[in-house]
């Protein structure tokens, strides 16, 4: 290798200088100091560098087929609840296994091919300041081809295969979630029929026209349906639609087959129920209906779903305890505080001639987070 002390006796364009020239002079230049080098295999091709190089390239090679069963899994896996000990229950921790191991042995290659084929080198380096020079930028750019080259994958071709397939396959786990969202749009049902999944709840008459009696009352956990004096002066209860199952008989309104239909009713004082009802004349978005100074609106956070059940009576507040988020029960449940952006639907309620709460229709909005928005 040459020596050089000064910048201007080193020609940068020397076609006698080695890459390593180059990297070493641009070292220099940077106050880097290169105190070691030596490559791991001097004597390229030897057995034992295959062999570790099949080694790594097998550890890119399981990253990718982990990375391809984790999109088969997302894709074709049966995901949706079902009771009992099933392959339903799986769905979850085959995502996670998958991805970790096509991580950790992406991690692992990495790793092995650092300590086990890229040259060792110990380099002390001074900082500096201010700009670099044309000749300069030209020994970093040689000082980052000569990198490439360390790493060997023109010499070691499966490497750069191996690596390839399996960092392509983590590609399209990123993409999973993003992409499987458009596989089955949230607007339609298995029928094609429109809004029918966002826009229909347990509560909807029309859509559950064999489970109910003519319309859906508004019922306790155990089926009991509510009356207005059932709840006390600034309280709160949660209420599912009272739907019965013609088969067995029991009631079926609080089954995961109505996880979307969860209401809070809520009975306001005299002025907060009139403070809320002049609210209601300025809000220009379809809107449910109160009945005298009670008032329903949806359990789930339009945030990420979580259950908002905290209501603080003296401030009119509605609390999601998960990320915090507070709707304002005077004002249509609007988001005052926390991630939340939309307001709360609002269940369109009524009291029959028997003198028990029902809804007069499903809700006007669709009900729990906003993704469909975007």
């Amino acid at each position: 290798m040459s020596a050089h002390v000064q910048d201007e006796d080193f020609d940068v364009d020397d076609p006698t200088l080695t890459r390593f020239d180059l990297v070493k002079e641009g070292a220099r230049r940077d106050g880097v100091e290169i105190v070691h080098y030596a490559p791991r295999f001097p004597v390229p091709g030897t057995r034992r560098e295959k062999r570790i190089v099949r080694t790594i390239g097998l550890l890119f090679a399981l990253a990718g087929l982990l990375g391809l069963a984790f999109v088969v899994a997302y894709i074709a896996w049966p995901w949706s609840y079902k009771a009992g000990f099933n392959i339903h229950k799986f769905y979850t921790p085959v995502l996670g296994v998958t991805m970790g191991l096509s991580l950790a042995f992406i991690g692992v290659g990495m790793i092995a091919w650092g300590k086990k084929l890229l040259p060792e080198e110990i380099s002390v380096q001074e900082r500096h300041d201010g700009g670099s020079a044309a000749d300069e930028r030209k020994l970093t750019g040689e000082t980052m081809l000569n990198m490439v080259d360390e790493l060997g994958v023109k010499r070691r071709p499966l490497l750069g295969l191996a690596a390839l397939a399996g960092m392509a396959p983590l590609g399209l786990v990123l993409a999973a979630p993003l992409v499987g969202g458009m596989i089955k749009s949230p607007h339609t049902d298995a029928q094609g029929n429109s809004d029918a999944v966002l826009f229909h709840t347990g509560w909807d008459p029309n859509q559950n026209k064999d489970l109910h009696g003519g319309q859906i009352s508004l019922a306790l956990d155990d089926g009991t349906k509510i009356r207005p004096e059932d709840v006390s002066v600034g309280g709160q209860i949660t209420v599912f639609p009272n739907l019965i199952d013609p088969n067995t008989k029991e009631f079926v309104g609080n089954s995961n087959d109505y996880a979307d239909s969860p209401t809070l009713l809520i009975r306001l004082r005299d002025a907060d129920a009139a403070a809320m009802r002049e609210n209601l004349k300025h809000v220009t978005q379809n809107v449910g209906s109160p009945w005298g100074n009670f008032v329903a609106f949806s359990k789930i956070c339009t945030h990420a779903g979580c259950p908002a059940s905290l209501y603080e009576q003296q401030t009119n507040r509605l609390l999601c305890p998960c990320h915090q988020s507070q709707f304002n029960i005077l004002d249509n449940a609007r988001p005052i505080f926390g991630p939340a952006t939309r307001h709360l639907p609002m269940l369109p309620i009524n009291v029959d001639a028997d003198g028990y709460f029902y809804a007069v229709s499903d809700y006007k909005e669709p009900v729990g987070p906003g993704f469909w928005e975007r």
